[in-house]
């Protein structure tokens, strides 16, 4: 056998492929779904923390302050581990596919509050000065005034996060999710062969390239208008 035969009979082996396919392509929706909850829970978090912030109460800050900055200090797959193995000492026992959605939403939370936060900073003083002097009080102002250009402002730098947390959902394979990279494992330990990681990483293509382009497109609209 010639070094490119074996090459493609450990890894572009059709009858492993055809065989574990199926396996590979649950996976992939198990990835889309944990993505989008992950999504959508945390960046409404971290903007419910970013409006919270903007009420400058000061003990309130500083917790705010310190939650965000301990989820993006730690990695997320110690987050993964204290969750899945720390939570059912305390009585609280999650899945696997739970305490990853619940770690990754942390996570994606507390960059997406210092983001949301960012942007609310960035909007000119004037513009809620202008809002007061129209006879506005403060929350319509924030939400009238400046949430809609602190959430433009923001849009860029959010799609980048996005994208970096679903990549992240891989990381659910070390608490036995059968995501992607969890099915493309599980595949290869039953089969001996590695062609189940070829699939998984095929799916990952199929999953970030037209995410990534769409990213790209998202910040090439909103960045002109800053």
């Amino acid at each position: 056998m010639t070094g490119w035969e074996a090459f493609a009979f450990n890894f572009l082996n059709p009858e492993v492929a055809a065989q574990y396919a199926p396996m590979i392509l649950a996976g992939l929706g198990v990835t889309i779904l944990l993505a989008m909850l992950v999504i959508v829970s945390g960046l409404v978090l971290g903007l419910a923390l970013a409006v919270l912030r903007a009420f400058g109460v000061r003990p309130v800050n500083w917790g705010i302050i310190f939650v965000v900055d301990v989820f993006r200090a730690l990695p997320p797959l110690v987050i993964i581990v204290l969750i899945y193995f720390g939570l059912p000492a305390a009585g609280l026992a999650l899945s696997g596919f739970w305490a990853t959605w619940l770690a990754l939403t942390l996570v994606l939370m507390a960059f997406a509050e210092e983001i949301f936060w960012a942007g609310i900073s960035a909007v000119p003083p004037g513009q809620s000065e202008a809002g007061r002097a129209m006879g506005l009080h403060f929350l319509p102002t924030l939400r009238l005034i400046v949430l809609p250009q602190a959430i433009r402002i923001a849009i860029p730098p959010l799609v980048n996060r996005t994208i970096a947390i679903t990549k992240g959902t891989a990381l659910g394979s070390v608490v036995a999710v059968s995501e992607i990279l969890g099915a493309a494992q599980s595949g290869m330990a039953f089969s001996g062969n590695p062609t189940p990681l070829t699939l998984g990483a095929l799916a990952y293509i199929v999953l970030f390239i037209p995410v990534v382009i769409a990213g790209r497109w998202i910040e090439t609209k909103f960045a002109w208008r800053r």
